[in-house]
């Protein structure tokens, strides 16, 4: 039996997480991770279909790693994730030495897909699942921030977007599970979770129950306030929300609750209506600054980040700059920016009006310009300010520092010693403020934050 993984995780944060439930699948097993991949036995890419770069990288590296498997037949080659689900058996066609392929669904189901595989099949698992509540412990990058998976799937149909096809229909956990998820964190010494969902405020519409004011029992409102009091746990963070079920009684739930960190991350893809209307978002510029400045009215200095597509089909010139306004105009702290790429089974990738690469290269320098101008801008507010930073681990650049974030998710740096600091929360003066990252000094020898 194989004894040495290694598992390359593409895309987002629901990825990270599976793959950290992949390797607790893995080290239950009896393996071992290694440093490098050509160490390992066991081959696991966990993938990404958002953007085609992504998949045209796996298939580099399966190109290499097959051309091993022909030295040594013993090596296990998986590929689990969103390129998994979306190509099943054409995988195989392509790359015949890959022995297992796996969607997202089946993340903690992944020993006995090994099983079979180590008794001689090839195996595919793409079909339709329904996730049973996962027992699984998952290997933690982080010994500080644990992710938290709350809902998995989407019911969305973003015309551009292949999530729903990959990681299946809406599956709320629930709340009992992911309380009693969190509070094993705390008891591990967890300071910090991530709650994650593809969609994460309709966590709750596919449970039962109605409250007797006629609302949904389950929201993420109040999810948030179920488990707000878990001991040990000192921040909560969420993403990903979508502007279309993003409430006020949500925001209001975030600035009544000290843990809820004041950090919201809301795509609105892009500032003209006609845009949006297109790729079926559900929502219109008007309501998503609606959004913004209600969070703004409760929690003046949150911090704002979101995702934004240029050079979606039909996109005009006139389009582009109304989302380079709306870009100026909320002052977001952090933006995540990319040229449209047409994905396999999505209807913009069959639409006549795509727009030439050149223009949307043009398209995204520009507004990647725009962004880091104003990230910069954004920072200079915390300069001579106290910020609280929960650290993580040591500078790579620096071992004299450590980093951490603030509770607005402002990446900081700061001298000090990683065993005394890990998992403190330091009340840091801001000394440098660069676009995206601060700098600073604690403050009374270490002092901690108090609660």
């Amino acid at each position: 039996m194989p004894r040495r993984y290694y598992i390359t995780t593409f895309g987002c944060q629901m990825n990270k997480a599976d793959s950290e439930r992949m390797a607790g699948v893995l080290e239950a097993m009896g393996l071992e991770p290694v440093p490098e991949p050509d160490e390992a036995d066991v081959l696991l890419y966990n993938t990404c279909t958002i953007r085609d770069n992504a998949e045209q990288k796996l298939y580099s590296y399966l190109g290499r790693q097959a051309k091993r498997k022909h030295q040594d037949p013993n090596l296990t080659l998986i590929v689990a994730g969103c390129v998994a689900q979306q190509e099943g058996e054409r995988l195989l066609r392509r790359v015949p030495e890959v022995d297992l392929v796996m969607g997202p669904q089946y993340a903690n189901r992944l020993g006995e897909l090994l099983e079979q595989v180590w008794n001689g099949s090839q195996v595919v698992a793409t079909e339709p699942l329904h996730i049973v509540e996962d027992i699984t412990k998952p290997r933690r990058d982080s010994t500080v921030t644990a992710w938290v998976n709350v809902i998995y799937g989407c019911n969305e149909r973003c015309t551009y977007c292949v999530v729903p096809g990959v990681r299946g229909q809406e599956q709320s956990r629930r709340p009992e599970a992911i309380r009693a998820e969190i509070e094993e964190l705390a008891a591990q010494g967890y300071k910090e979770v991530t709650l994650l969902g593809q969609n994460i405020d309709a966590y709750g519409r596919d449970l039962p129950g109605i409250t007797p004011e006629g609302r949904r029992q389950h929201t993420f409102t109040d999810l948030l306030y179920y488990i707000h009091d878990v001991p040990g746990i000192e921040r909560i963070r969420f993403a990903t929300s979508h502007p279309r079920y993003f409430t006020e009684r949500l925001i209001r739930a975030c600035a009544e609750l000290p843990k809820v960190c004041k950090h919201f991350h809301i795509p609105f893809q892009s500032g003209d209506n006609e845009i949006l209307k297109a790729m079926a978002r559900g929502y219109t510029r008007e309501r998503y600054l609606q959004i913004i400045e209600t969070i703004r009215r409760y929690m003046p200095d949150a911090a704002i980040s979101a995702d934004a597509i240029v050079g979606f089909p039909g996109e005009t010139e006139t389009q582009f700059q109304r989302t380079l306004d709306l870009v100026a105009e909320v002052g977001f702290d952090q933006l995540n920016t990319a040229a449209y790429s047409p994905r396999p089974n999505t209807p913009a990738a069959t639409w006549d009006n795509q727009v030439p690469e050149e223009i949307k290269e043009d398209r995204l320098q520009r507004l990647n310009h725009l962004v880091a101008t104003i990230a910069s801008d954004r920072s200079q507010r915390y300069l001579g300010r106290e910020e609280v930073v929960l650290v993580e681990g040591v500078n790579p650049k620096d071992a004299q520092q450590v980093y951490g974030r603030t509770d607005g998710n402002r990446l900081t740096y700061l001298p000090g010693d990683i065993e005394t600091l890990r998992g403190q929360l330091v009340r840091v003066r801001i000394t440098d403020a660069r676009a995206f990252s601060l700098s600073g000094v604690p403050l009374v020898d270490h002092a901690l934050a108090g609660a």
